[in-house]
């Protein structure tokens, strides 16, 4: 028996659990209230891609007579085939048979449908990937096949991400999902239905609580409340997440409640704790929640107590859900798109909400972003040892909105410290915090990718956005993490409001010579949505557009408009994106960009840009001096050095110098230094190594050396010591 049940309903992703559930659990635990999560995605999605479950599909689709097309025809006829080599493939994306790679690589291990006719356009852009990386992306395309025959026999809101997503956007009213409800549950829906039947007998929880993150997981949500109000009314539930914190904040519709007794809104902690609390004592005030009361939806924020800090919230608990039973898929040839999809990340977060919250399109009015708050480094460390005991798993995504550079430098310091190998991506700003110190320093402790947004590649429009970067700084951050070794995933708009055509086609020649100079590996483009919640959203005039608004009784986030301009963004969607999929494989640089886009179609002729070619390339080339700080402290990586002395000798004088050798992973550096110079050089290294307790600043150098010495500037950037701080000393704020 647990006092609760923490659900995400169908579906999210499938080689990782959302961690919304793993956040609210861990929580839990430090409050002693029992708990118990699942993911019913992942669940649904192994009972239906099984030997049992794709018989019963091929029977269905046979039984209603549903089968239409050539290509679902085929399948069917192969069915065999389908069910004898299902298992096999969820076992290899279940990382259990490695040797079955080279046998699904041979083309003849799989049955083939529509999914597998890319193949001739893809097979040069993973013709460079490893055998098991397109063995997986040969297996995902055999579960693409099987979801195409599922959708178009058996369920068309069927998607392995996803299911119904279109009732969930832009649903200003409740009409079109509770009529669905209505309907008799779908075959997908029997099979949620069923597992969570089995959980609340096995469990016989007091509050479920569903966490919907997406649209794609709201349908799910409502038919499996609609399911427990019916079979088990004596049970409380709740909803919060993503999409009741971005669409629900103004829900009046009455209906909305005969499914949910409770919606949360923002961090649901305390909510929760509440709710729970509510279940044995009388009148207890709530926090953020809306419930109905005689047929008028209420919202009671009375509970004065604050939010708990990010101290105090506890580690994340995976446990209960099924870890080893997360599938790996490669879907396209996008290394950033790879990262999300392939492979289980423990997720964490390294400080809550946005420390830039600016950003007119972003909802910097909601308490995800708006309310910034960092976690230690050393409490974030401490978290990511405990994860790793507990689920087998060194890899962490850090799901920040925008993760802080000095935060970032101290969790880096932590890691090395610590001595712990850990692999490590996150989303940022493209800062020029992030100098090549910095960067080498993040690679050092196992970062291996960064997302960030360019967004529209446009210093006007950056300006406009707030963004607080401009192209130019942009292209050198890039090139430090690039050079480090690091992956940049870049974010990309269009249709941003006043945007030109002009300046649509200058931002894809921004992006092109981004790529063209290899210091951006992947990218994608989306075009501008207006939300309720943003700056734009809240004073439209001043962006030059006018919002369609309707009457709201359910989700209120996402706004259509009439841009002033007059332009139909939509016309560059299909040209962008193709482009972009060249340059990712280095193709199509010396293409004109009027190619990209068919002129018919676009109704105009595209203009040429008026970015010079060679424009990102002075960027770089212009960059201007770095200075350091006198508070920076230098960090010492280069282990100990080898030192010896020897004598030179230059026009008739001699003098002596102290050899410097250092190995580092993958080469040999030596240098030479002025002997009482080096000897002292040396002496200091301890004090700068990440176990020194207090590492001395640059200033404090400075003075120590200046004590001995003449100036320290001129040995600071010899040519030695620029060496050395090339493989082994790094300055970074």
């Amino acid at each position: 028996m647990k006092d609760v049940l923490l659900i995400t309903p169908p579906f999210t992703q499938l080689n990782t659990p959302y961690p919304a559930t793993a956040y609210l659990k861990g929580f839990l635990n430090t409050k002693d209230i029992s708990s118990f999560q699942c993911d019913l995605g992942i669940e649904v999605i192994l009972k239906i891609f099984s030997h049992h479950g794709l018989r019963e599909i091929f029977f269905l689709a046979d039984r209603e007579g549903s089968i239409s097309s050539e290509n679902a025809e085929r399948m069917f006829y192969l069915r065999a085939d389908y069910l004898k080599t299902i298992g096999a493939a969820i076992d290899f994306l279940h990382g259990k048979q490695p040797s079955l790679a080279r046998q699904i690589c041979t083309r003849n291990f799989f049955p083939e449908a529509s999914r597998f006719d890319q193949i001739d356009d893809l097979e040069w852009a993973f013709g460079s990937m490893g055998m098991q990386d397109k063995a997986k992306h040969l297996a995902t395309l055999f579960l693409e096949d099987i979801s195409d025959f599922i959708v178009e026999c058996i369920d068309p809101e069927f998607g392995f991400s996803r299911y119904a997503e279109r009732l969930g956007f832009s649903a200003n009213s409740f009409d079109e999902l509770y009529d669905q409800l209505q309907n008799e549950p779908s075959y997908v829906d029997k099979i949620v239905l069923e597992l969570l039947s089995e959980k609340i007998e096995q469990l016989e929880p007091k509050l479920i609580c569903f966490s919907v993150p997406f649209p794609g997981n709201l349908y799910s949500a409502f038919r499996c409340a609609e399911m427990i109000q019916e079979s088990n009314p004596e049970i409380t539930v709740a909803m919060g997440g993503g999409f009741p914190n971005t669409e629900l904040r103004s829900v009046s519709d009455s209906r909305v409640f005969d499914f949910f007794d409770y919606i949360t809104l923002d961090d649901g902690e305390l909510p929760v704790e509440l709710l729970v609390r509510s279940l044995s004592e009388k009148d207890v005030a709530f926090k953020r929640t809306f419930y109905c009361e005689n047929g008028t939806v209420q919202y009671d924020n009375s509970c004065a107590q604050a939010d708990y800090k990010q101290a105090q919230v506890g580690t994340p608990d995976y446990s209960d859900l099924l870890l080893d039973s997360y599938i790996s898929v490669i879907e396209v040839a996008n290394p950033m798109h790879s990262l999300w999809s392939d492979g289980r990340w423990n997720k964490l977060t390294m400080a809550h909400g946005c420390y830039w919250g600016k950003c007119t399109f972003c909802d910097i009015s909601l308490d995800y972003i708006k309310l910034y708050e960092p976690v230690a480094a050393k409490l974030l460390v401490d978290r990511m040892e405990e994860l790793t005991a507990q689920t087998g798993e060194s890899g962490f995504h850090f799901v920040d909105e925008a993760a802080p550079p000095a935060l970032m430098r101290a969790l880096a310091i932590e890691i090395i410290r610590r001595k712990l190998v850990v692999t490590w991506w996150t989303n940022i700003r493209f800062e020029k915090s992030f100098t090549h110190d910095l960067v080498v320093l993040l690679k050092e402790s196992g970062c291996i990718g960064v997302s960030g947004g360019l967004e529209v590649a446009s210093d006007r429009l950056l300006k406009l956005i707030d963004k607080g970067v401009s192209v130019e700084q942009v292209a050198r951050v890039t090139r430090n993490f690039t050079e480090a070794g690091i992956m940049v995933h870049s974010y990309l708009m269009y249709g941003y409001p006043t945007q030109t055509v002009q300046e649509t086609i200058d931002s894809l020649e921004m992006v092109r010579q981004l790529f063209e100079l290899g210091i951006i590996q992947s990218g994608f483009w989306h075009q501008f949505a207006l939300t309720t919640h943003s700056p734009i959203g809240q004073s439209p005039e001043e962006y030059g557009i006018t919002p369609h608004l309707n009457d709201i009784t359910f989700a209120n986030n996402d706004v259509q408009f009439t841009d002033a301009t007059g332009i139909d963004h939509n016309k560059f969607s299909f040209g962008l994106k193709k482009s972009l999929f060249n340059f990712m494989h280095g193709l199509g640089f010396d293409l004109p960009l009027s190619d990209w886009f068919d002129q018919n179609e676009m109704g105009f002729k595209v203009p040429r840009t008026t970015i010079p070619s060679n424009y990102i390339e002075e960027c770089l080339e212009n960059e201007p001096m770095e200075f350091m700080k006198s508070t920076a402290k230098p960090i010492w990586l280069g282990g100990d050095p080898e030192v010896s002395r020897f004598e030179k000798s230059k026009r008739g004088e001699t003098w002596e110098m102290l050899g410097v050798t250092i190995h580092t992973r993958t080469d040999l550096i030596e240098v030479s230094l002025p002997l009482e110079e080096g000897i002292w050089f040396i002496d200091q290294l301890e004090d700068l190594t990440v176990e020194s307790p207090s590492r001395k600043t640059i200033a404090a150098l400075k003075k120590d050396f200046e004590t001995y010495f003449d100036d320290f500037e001129p040995f600071w950037y010899s040519n030695a010591m620029l060496q050395l701080r090339e493989y082994g000393i790094l300055v970074s704020s």
